[in-house]
């Protein structure tokens, strides 16, 4: 087992009366990748602002491994400037050039002073900011403000690196780059925490997610086994070819009494009314099943065998996004207390 980096225990923070965080435990080990997701006031952002230092809990530690390898109360620990990096959420620069804001940067979090101008020069490259290195950061893009947090963070190569809402005002181009560079520090055994809105970016590089909500932590654990407690499980088959409208319905009824035994037999009526729905829009089907991966993979047997003259399957897959978004959806509705307004995915 990798050693514990982060650990939280009976985390809690007060704005007078409204508990932002409520008693959360979490426990990182090196080398993870963690995604804190939930609605807006779930409580990300405070959680982020505490392991930073820019907020004290009114309650509980976090306890953090320092150089000399051994667990520490954050709050007693004076020399984590080098160790971690942080992204806080629509960052505001002073106004100097963005070689001269890295640099001072790179000041505060004791960066070696002979290995800073490539290490800059290295970082604006990678994020296409070079032409802007001896701009002011007003002149700067929302992206390219973000970007240059994000450069911030990692500057002075530290040990965790925690990023809020890293994608903000980001192209789809650069938020493909930004998941490459997460994936890249990741396998250096860097520990990242992403808090993030956009579920996609979160389950494409998190190792495990932790859910939260009205201040506490309702699930945390891969997608994958998040996953195992949605109440149903489906599979996307995307069709080659679009199927005939007479032949639908038949066809329909056909392959779910033929695969009747590994579809989802308490199906909710508000999510369809048989296990298989056909989609006009994106060619292809949809299956409520019951979840285990040996009745995935008899669905896709029978399916090539005896439905060949049907149709042809182009792609067959549990997208993870799909499950996160559902996990999501049911944990945060199923942890609403009772006589507020239940939120959904979409409020995230």
């Amino acid at each position: 087992m990798s050693e514990t980096v982060i650990k939280l225990e009976n985390l809690t923070k007060k704005f007078g009366n409204f508990t932002a965080v409520n008693s959360i435990n979490l426990e990182v080990k090196r080398g993870e990748t963690i995604g804190l997701v939930g609605p807006n006031g779930a409580g990300k952002t405070t959680t982020i602002k505490m392991i930073a230092k820019i907020l004290r809990p009114n309650a509980g530690k976090i306890l953090i491994r320092t150089n000399d390898s051994e667990l520490k109360d954050l709050a007693r620990v004076s020399s984590t400037v080098s160790q971690i990096g942080f992204l806080i959420d629509i960052p505001n620069f002073y106004n100097m050039t963005g070689y001269q804001l890295l640099k001072y940067f790179a000041k505060i979090q004791r960066y070696p002073k002979d290995k800073l101008e490539n290490r800059i020069d290295e970082l604006l490259e990678l994020f296409k900011l070079s032409d802007w290195k001896h701009e002011r950061v007003r002149n700067y893009s929302k992206g390219m403000t973000q970007k240059l947090g994000i450069i911030q963070a990692i500057l002075h190569d530290p040990d965790i690196i925690i990023l809020d809402e890293p994608q903000t005002g980001l192209d789809p181009l650069a938020r493909i780059e930004i998941r490459k560079y997460i994936r890249k520090l990741s396998k250096l055994g860097k520990t990242i925490f992403v808090a993030s809105h956009m579920l996609y970016e979160i389950a494409e590089i998190c190792d495990k997610i932790a859910l939260i909500n009205y201040g506490k932590i309702i699930g945390f654990d891969t997608v994958d086994n998040l996953a195992l407690t949605l109440k149903t499980s489906e599979i996307n088959c995307v069709l080659l070819n679009p199927l005939p409208s007479e032949k639908r319905a038949p066809l329909l009824i056909r392959m779910v009494d033929r695969l009747n035994p590994y579809l989802d037999q308490n199906l909710d009526p508000n999510t369809a009314e048989i296990p298989i729905v056909y989609n006009i829009e994106h060619q292809g089907l949809k299956f409520y099943f019951d979840g285990k991966k040996e009745s995935k993979g008899e669905i896709l047997k029978i399916l090539v065998k005896e439905f060949e003259s049907d149709f042809t399957i182009l792609s067959f897959i549990q997208p993870r996004t799909t499950q996160l978004e559902r996990v999501y959806s049911q944990m945060v509705t199923d942890n609403t207390p009772e006589g507020t307004i239940k939120l959904t995915g979409d409020d995230s």
